[in-house]
């Protein structure tokens, strides 16, 4: 005998629903309850949530009625709640936003905020018209008629939160205390948006009194210059600019700066000062806002600073020609020496890095006078100078200094045999010194000379360096070049190298 579908399905049921029964007595329900496979029928909904509809808890029910109850009540549930039996870390920094803000949120209120952020987060709370209303003129606007509002594709729904949290403060300032200045930066920018005015000023009055980190100062000018708060924000600028007519010049600062170093009397103080200063000055000064851009050393200031420092050299190697052993001590004057060599050389790598040393070769070539006193002197005095030499032979050979033929063969016929004699003694007396650094910067100023003034030089070098040794800069791959460009390449179109001649050019000996 068949059965029609409806009868086939009654039967089921009916014999589903007395297993039920026969579950339900047995105590069954309760076991699978406290397995977690189903919740308590008698589980408490938040009073911001409705019961399902017909759902009685006192009632007495059958498993099925149960199982449907449940799912509707967690259809409900996730629809109020999505995350409620597993809050998100979000939820909870949210959460404790609205537990600080006073009266509170969702007590009493009367429009519902919803905001969302591009990465997908929201959240959803009820506020009190009159004092978004009250508060912000964003607010004001939108909720004259509306009941709501949504808040769509924020940059971060808890900073967005905390911004609408800090309208139920009476003093704004104060719970802006000990916060990141990444978060006030991030609240300033809804303040500024909602038009919460005592959110900005407050958040302003922060940034201009904490302390920042570099990082931090080119956030805070950034966001100001975004939103443009120039004017809102003196306080804060003021950290990192000056009004034009209240600043000093540039050059008189600089050259206040470094006369300071130049007459320090503590000789670490000095020594880290001058480290501190050259670092500074290398640093790219272009910055987005052009704050410091405006502040650079002239040349006018660094040469005025040279002159001064080859005064002073010069009165110390006056001193040392006609020295009297029995009136000053030599250490002394050795010191002296040094130091204003050290002075001087500090100078001009200054000079150098500032891509401005090509007027100095030519000022250094000139010193005839101190040239002739620097040859009167024993190498254990002298030899700090000779560095100042190295220092552009090594710049010269980097192309870093673009000097006229002429003024490169003129420092090098006034100072390179000062420099042989006293190589010896730098290399021994000056750490600093990089003797393959000197010996390629020497090699390589020689080679951008004429050929024939390159032959005069490097063959004395060549008989130098038979004498003296280690004492004197090996400069043989610089002689290896010439060799081949006299005697094996020969580019010019007419030369005849069966005819081939060693020219010897007048060096001052």
């Amino acid at each position: 005998m068949s059965l029609s579908p409806s009868s086939s399905t009654s039967s089921a049921s009916a014999a589903a629903a007395a297993a039920a029964e026969t579950i339900l007595k047995t105590g069954e329900v309760s076991a699978m309850i406290k397995q977690g496979f189903l919740s308590s029928p008698t589980k408490i909904l938040s009073p911001l949530s409705s019961p399902p509809p017909h759902y009685k808890p006192n009632s007495p029910t059958t498993l099925f009625d149960m199982i449907s109850a449940e799912e509707h009540q967690q259809h409900r549930h996730q629809q109020h709640f999505p995350n409620r039996g597993n809050p998100s870390p979000l939820q909870d920094r949210i959460k404790r936003i609205l537990d600080r803000a006073m009266p509170g949120f969702s007590v009493g209120g009367d429009v519902a905020l919803t905001v969302s952020a591009r990465d997908g987060s929201s959240a959803s709370v009820s506020v009190h018209r009159r004092v978004l209303s009250g508060r912000s003129g964003f607010f004001a606007e939108r909720l004259r008629r509306a009941h709501s509002v949504e808040i769509c594709d924020c940059d971060d729904v808890e900073v967005y939160l905390e911004a609408v949290a800090l309208m139920y403060e009476v003093d704004v300032k104060r719970r802006l205390v000990e916060e990141r200045v990444e978060k006030v930066l991030g609240i300033l920018k809804v303040s500024v948006a909602i038009m919460f005015d005592d959110g900005i000023k407050c958040c302003l009055e922060y940034l201009e009194a904490v302390p920042w980190s570099e990082d931090e100062e080119e956030k805070i000018i950034s966001t100001i210059t975004e939103l443009q708060l120039h004017s809102l924000a003196g306080g804060v600028m003021r950290r990192v600019s000056v009004e034009p007519s209240t600043s000093y010049k540039a050059d008189d600062i600089f050259s206040q700066l470094l006369a300071g170093v130049l007459q320090a009397k503590d000789e670490k103080a000095r020594r880290e000062i001058k480290s501190l200063i050259s670092g500074l000055l290398r640093e790219d000064t272009f910055h987005q806002n052009n704050i410091s851009k405006r502040l650079d050393v002239s040349r006018e200031t660094l040469y005025h600073l040279c002159h001064k420092c080859l005064s002073s050299l010069l009165l110390c190697l006056s001193e040392a020609a006609v020295m009297d052993e029995s009136r000053r001590d030599r250490g002394v004057l050795m010191g002296e020496i040094a130091r204003e060599a050290d002075n001087l050389l500090w100078i001009v790598n200054i000079i150098i890095d500032k891509k401005m040393g090509d007027e100095f070769v030519k000022l250094w070539a000139d010193q005839k006078e101190l040239a002739s006193l620097h040859s009167r002197i024993p190498c254990m005095y002298r030899h700090e100078i000779s560095r100042i030499t190295a220092q552009l032979c090594i710049a010269i050979g980097r192309g870093q200094l673009l000097v006229p033929k002429e003024d490169r063969f003129s420092m090098l016929q006034r100072w390179l045999d000062g420099l042989y004699e006293d190589f010896g003694w730098m290399k021994r007396a000056c750490g600093s010194v990089d003797k393959k650094m000197v010996e390629d910067g020497l090699g390589q100023t020689i080679l951008t000379l004429p050929l024939e003034q390159q032959q005069a030089m490097l063959l004395n070098w060549f008989d130098r360096f038979l004498n003296k040794g280690d004492d004197c800069p090996n400069i043989q791959r610089a002689f290896q070049i010439w060799w081949r460009r006299a005697f094996v390449r020969q580019y010019g179109a007419d030369q005849d190298q069966s005819q081939m001649q060693i020219a010897v050019c007048d060096y001052p000996s």
